[in-house]
């Protein structure tokens, strides 16, 4: 890997921006492909590439995989199926502005979080940063309006969200627990395995349903592009970026998700940005700047 890419603010990014396509994509699909099923068929998709990687490092690392099955469940219930089973069921009932401003609490629940189950301690400095980027944050949502703000309402999607935001926040702290040495590939492989079976049965339940899957070259496209994106990549880098710069600077990422969320939707759906998108924008990036400094610099 280039010695650029490999630099942890840059994977995040790059994490965010995939899981801003995420969304965008698990809304535009949500009528052909239910979201247990969509969930399901993404992480086959990233098992074709992970699988291969990890396979070589089985044999000689079995014994970390055994002696650290209880925390590698809880990462593939968590970080595989829950997360993303509870996202795509919220973007079926609720709306993009109310999704992005929900899943813009991850990085302050993962901070209480740290701070009630770890003890961790956030500098002033970073604490404000996070306050900085949050505001950024409801400026996009608001549209630069408090009486938007105010008008913003809630059904049972938001409430699936919700539980993502906490199931996502209890992933990123737990990774501290992650078994040492395990290699990254391996251990993404152990999550996915978990993932997959857990999702199984969920599957089967919308199947008899009648909640199928609506093959087209769409729907098909969807999911390979979530396996391989949002899913493989994305994992792959944020696992890293969390090992190297802790759960409380890597949450705090999350918040550009509209700030992509607000790119991505000037390029494919001709909406223009107006004014308050790049204001929320520079205090998104002036707050992730705050945290990221030293102590007298």
């Amino acid at each position: 890997m280039p010695r650029y890419l490999a630099n942890p603010y840059l994977m995040l990014v790059l994490t965010v921006l995939f899981w801003a396509s995420n969304m965008v994509v698990g809304r535009a699909v949500r009528a052909d492909v239910p979201p247990f099923t969509l969930v399901f068929w993404r992480w086959v998709v990233a098992a074709l590439f992970v699988f291969p990687l990890a396979l070589p490092h089985l044999r000689q690392q079995w014994p970390l995989l055994r002696r650290g099955w209880r925390v590698l469940l809880v990462f593939g219930l968590l970080g595989v199926a829950g997360f993303n089973s509870f996202a795509y069921l919220g973007l079926q009932h609720t709306t993009a502005t109310n999704a992005a401003l929900l899943n813009s609490v991850i990085p302050i629940v993962t901070i209480v979080i740290s701070w009630a189950f770890l003890g961790k301690r956030l500098q002033a400095l970073e604490w404000l940063g996070t306050l900085v980027s949050f505001a950024g944050v409801l400026v996009i949502v608001g549209r630069g309006s408090v009486s938007v703000l105010a008008k913003l309402h809630f059904n049972v999607g938001d409430v699936w969200l919700l539980l993502a935001v906490v199931d996502w926040a209890i992933y990123t702290v737990a990774l501290a627990w992650r078994p040492a040495g395990l290699h990254p590939m391996l251990l993404l492989a152990a999550m996915i395995a978990i993932g997959l079976c857990t999702l199984a049965p969920a599957v089967a339940w919308e199947t008899l349903h009648g909640q199928v899957l609506v093959v087209s070259s769409m729907s098909l496209s969807a999911i390979v592009y979530l396996g391989v994106f949002p899913s493989f990549i994305s994992y792959v880098l944020y696992n890293r970026s969390v090992a190297e710069v802790g759960a409380n600077r890597a949450s705090l990422f999350i918040h550009l998700m509209p700030v992509f969320g607000t790119l991505l939707a000037a390029l494919f759906l001709g909406e223009v940005p107006r004014f308050f998108h790049y204001l929320g924008i520079a205090l998104i990036f002036a707050g992730i700047g705050m945290t990221m400094l030293r102590p007298g610099r």
